[in-house]
């Protein structure tokens, strides 16, 4: 074999050496760095070729000054590999992101998918509740036996029955992928509008709803979705605290985040109930059963999560309540709260 023939073979080896060790190095990134990958492989190529040829140019006895100039030719090629880099790497987190999107779109659909069975399956026991309480009325009075007063009970058990099916269209209307009308409004406003559509509740059941410490924040939501869940939360307070307690309410400013902090009486929640309060037709005791589906705080979730916001509740047995928190980008001050 001739020099020159030894010389060819040696480049290759080191070019294959260098560019196997550079594409191992690459390889042996972490899989959350595929920018960094995608900036070290031009990089190694350049690398690979830069070994070769400098091994090559020593073997061929090349003179100083031309093995000079061909490195700095190969030095040249780094800014043009840099800004290859740069575009692979674009559209590696551009591919990145679709790739999270659509996992999370996945990950949604299976959820929304979970939460729509276990609610069918709440729905099947829960609507024969009244169904047969007002068969058992319909019954008594066909024998003229009925209790006293059957029209009011039997439109109880339909209000009943109405509110069942009003919270299993809001489910699924705030699972659905629509654009939102929404507008500047007033944190406090809302709040407002939502104890006093409670406050008969609150009356029937002896329970005082105090509204204190209001902040003043100016959210940007759909009112009519966010008074829904400010309400249920509210409604859920008064149901769990006995006759004779109180309600708490607030509105604070946390970084930049309003929020809607409610207070009850109810004694406490299990701990092991926490991680559940917030499923769509689950509820912990048997007190709940007879309130209705438990969708009131899945609604609250759902409209917070939809408005890039969360619910969180706190306080577990012993503690006198629980306090429910629901947190809302803010976007400034009411004008015409007084400072």
């Amino acid at each position: 074999m001739t020099p020159d023939e030894n010389a060819v073979v040696l480049s290759i080896l080191t070019t294959a050496g260098v560019g196997l060790a550079g594409t191992a190095i690459v390889a042996a990134l972490p899989r959350s760095k595929p920018v960094v990958a995608a900036i070290a492989a031009p990089f190694v190529v350049v690398a690979s070729l830069a070994a070769g040829v400098a091994v090559a140019t020593r073997q061929m006895l090349i003179d100083d000054h031309t093995s000079q100039t061909l490195l700095i030719v190969l030095a040249a090629c780094a800014p043009l590999a840099l800004l290859v880099g740069l575009v692979l790497a674009r559209r590696a987190r551009a591919i990145e992101r679709e790739a999270a999107a659509e996992r999370a779109d996945r990950q949604r659909a299976r959820e929304v998918e979970d939460s729509r069975r276990e609610t069918v399956r709440w729905l099947s026991h829960d609507l024969r509740t009244p169904l047969a309480g007002i068969r058992a009325l319909a019954e008594s009075v066909a024998e003229d036996s009925a209790p006293e007063d059957p029209p009011a009970r039997i439109v109880r058990e339909v209000d009943r029955l109405d509110a069942m099916v009003d919270d299993i269209v809001e489910l699924s209307r705030l699972h659905a992928q629509r654009r939102r009308d929404i507008t500047p409004a007033s944190l406090d406003d809302i709040v407002s509008d939502a104890v006093a559509s409670v406050s008969p509740l609150a009356a029937a059941e002896g329970v005082e709803i105090e509204a204190t410490a209001l902040g003043g924040d100016i959210v940007e939501v759909e009112v009519r979705e966010l008074t829904r869940a400010v309400t249920n939360i509210i409604t859920n307070a008064v149901q769990h605290t006995p006759a004779g307690g109180r309600v708490l309410l607030t509105t604070t400013r946390d970084a930049n985040h309003a929020v809607v902090s409610v207070t009850d009486g109810c004694g406490g929640i299990p701990a092991s109930d926490l991680p559940h309060l917030l499923e769509p037709g689950w509820r912990g005791d048997t007190a709940r059963s007879a309130r209705g589906m438990g969708l009131g705080l899945a609604i609250a979730d759902e409209v917070a999560r939809a408005h890039g916001g969360e619910v969180t509740i706190v306080g577990t047995a012993p503690a006198d309540g629980c306090t429910v928190s629901l947190r809302l980008p803010a976007t400034g001050l009411d004008d015409s709260t007084p400072a």
